[in-house]
């Protein structure tokens, strides 16, 4: 049979077991007292309180995502005016970059795609100042066009088609540029790491 060590059996301090042939050390669980036992008729949906402040969320995305886009806009034209410096480059790279990652979880995949093409020209193009200009000027109003007209039926396969257009150009632009820089040549042909619509 299990004998207590002599001592204290305050909750919180350890507690030791001998037996014939062992010892059983159990050390206090601290979590215990913050664990709450619910009845399984009210079960909490963690996932469910996600989605239901998401939903509740939803109708600021369009809102943040024009605050991006024109983010983006602002950081081209400054561009246009001073051209590539290096902090003009980086606040348009940061723009993109920043279209990027957030347009899927606000509902614009397409502007993602888009924004991502741009990304890889200003991170692969070994000179910015000879990239033709209509090429990044096309991607920015691609990404205002798709957060302008998403309320539309028909502007998500337009705006699909135009985001692969886009990475199309832009990997051939890219690949032609980099033809002698063979360690980008593995990123510029690297499938595309937005989600898909």
């Amino acid at each position: 049979m299990a004998k207590e060590k002599p001592g204290t059996q305050k909750p919180g301090t350890i507690q030791i077991k001998s037996f014939a042939d062992h010892h059983v050390i159990t050390q206090p669980n601290p979590l215990r007292k913050v664990l709450l036992r619910v009845p399984e008729s009210d079960l909490d949906d963690p996932v469910g309180r996600a989605e239901k402040a998401l939903a509740e969320l939803s109708g600021e995305f369009k809102n943040w995502m024009t605050i991006e886009a024109d983010r983006l806009s602002a950081a081209h034209a400054t561009v246009l005016r001073n051209g590539f410096t290096i902090e003009n480059r980086e606040e348009l790279f940061r723009a993109a970059h920043d279209i990027k990652g957030d347009a899927a979880t606000f509902g614009f995949p397409s502007a993602a795609a888009a924004a991502e093409s741009l990304c890889r020209i200003i991170e692969h193009a070994p000179d910015l100042d000879q990239v033709p200009e209509e090429l990044i000027t096309h991607h920015i109003n691609a990404v205002q066009a798709i957060v302008r007209e998403r309320t539309k039926l028909d502007t998500a396969v337009m705006a699909g088609k135009l985001s692969r257009q886009l990475r199309g150009v832009a990997d051939e632009f890219l690949l032609k540029v980099n033809r002698d820089r063979p360690e980008h040549l593995e990123a510029i042909l690297a499938p595309s790491i937005v989600p898909a619509e």
